[in-house]
Formats: structure tokens, sequence, C-alpha cells
């Protein structure tokens, strides 16, 4: 009976996240400009979290909403910048990149709390840390981009 309205529960979550993401003001409208093109050392700022951060594990890992509730806010705080689908905006780039994908999720935790403010990303560390957790979650579940646009192709 648990197991039924967990199950309930997330399709519920789901719907809702679908249904704000065809409402919102971008749906159905092409982009302004084509996102960024592909620059590598745009994701440095990974790299450079310390051991203890990297190590980090997400402690939602598990948790089946955190995905659903990390789309909430990604449209709520991320979208405008690395664009509705993750793969790169006019300000933000794309977080569908091998980079970001192959990123620990402590490494991602980092920088969403440390912000990179010389390049506009701004400083999280004021949003609850268990909402931090749930965008990163939603971050590792987008994938990789095969290669579009300027994108190399995944490294096996």
């Amino acid at each position: 009976m648990k197991a039924v309205a967990a199950a309930l529960a997330a399709c519920s979550l789901l719907l809702a996240v679908s249904v704000v993401l065809a409402q919102s003001p971008n749906s159905g409208k092409p982009p302004a400009a084509a996102a960024p093109k592909y620059d590598p050392s745009i994701y440095a700022e990974l790299q450079k979290a310390p051991e203890k951060a990297r190590l980090r594990a997400n402690p939602l890992q598990n948790d089946p909403d955190a995905v659903a509730a990390g789309a909430i806010l990604f449209e709520q705080h991320c979208a405008e910048c690395h664009g509705a689908s993750a793969r790169g905006g006019q300000k933000g780039p794309s977080l569908r990149a091998a980079e970001v994908q192959a990123a620990t999720p402590g490494a991602i935790f980092w920088v969403l709390t440390n912000g990179v403010v010389r390049k506009g990303m701004p400083v999280w560390s004021k949003l609850p840390e268990p909402r931090r957790w749930q965008l990163v979650s939603y971050i590792k579940s987008l994938g990789e981009l095969a290669s579009v646009a300027g994108y190399p192709a995944p490294k096996p």
C-alpha cells in the first residue's frame, strides 16, 4: 500500500512539473539566440572543488521525488541562464555537457553553493541545502548531449 501511495505521489509531482513547464513563458517559442559555442574552459570550476567537497555524496540520491523537485527549482532559478532544457543559453553553459555529467554530485553542489561570480553564476548558498541537493539530482538526471551545436561527442 505504501508503494502505491509513493508511486501516486511521484506521478503527481511529475504531472505538476509537466504542467509548470508547459505553461512557462518560453514554451512553444523558438530560443532568442543559439546556445553558446562549446568551450571546455567554462567547466573548469568543477575541477576547482576541494577534494572534501568532491567526495560528498548526495543525501537525496535515492529519493524518488528529488529529481522532480529539482526540475521545479531549475525552472525557477536556472532555466533563464542555462535554457529550459539545460542545453545552454545566452548566459549559462549546457549542464548536459560531459564535464558536468561526469562531475561528482559533491563538485556540482560546491559550484551551486559558491557560484562562479566572475562568469555570471550566482552564489546559491542561501538556498537551503536540501534544495541544492535536489538541483544536483535533477542536473545529474539530464544525461549527456550527443554531438550537436558545436559540442563534442561524449568520450567513451
